[in-house]
């Protein structure tokens, strides 16, 4: 998928869990782990190796937790 679309399921993700009560970047790394395939996880991980630009600050957190 398009670095463009892969920043913006993230962080609908985290917009999501950003609202909800407990630690944001756990639940996202949860739900990262539950339903992005390895493929779209690998993905994230190399764009973050890039500068990861766009991406809010709790998905760069659920990521290192990956």
């Amino acid at each position: 998928m398009s670095p463009e679309k892969m920043v913006m399921m993230a962080n609908q993700i985290a917009t999501f869990f950003d609202s909800q009560p407990g630690d944001s970047a756990d639940r996202i790394a949860a739900h990262l782990k539950d339903y992005w395939e390895p493929r779209m996880r690998a993905q994230l991980l190399t764009y973050l190796e890039t500068g990861g630009g766009g991406l809010k600050p709790s998905v760069l957190a659920a990521a290192e937790r990956l």
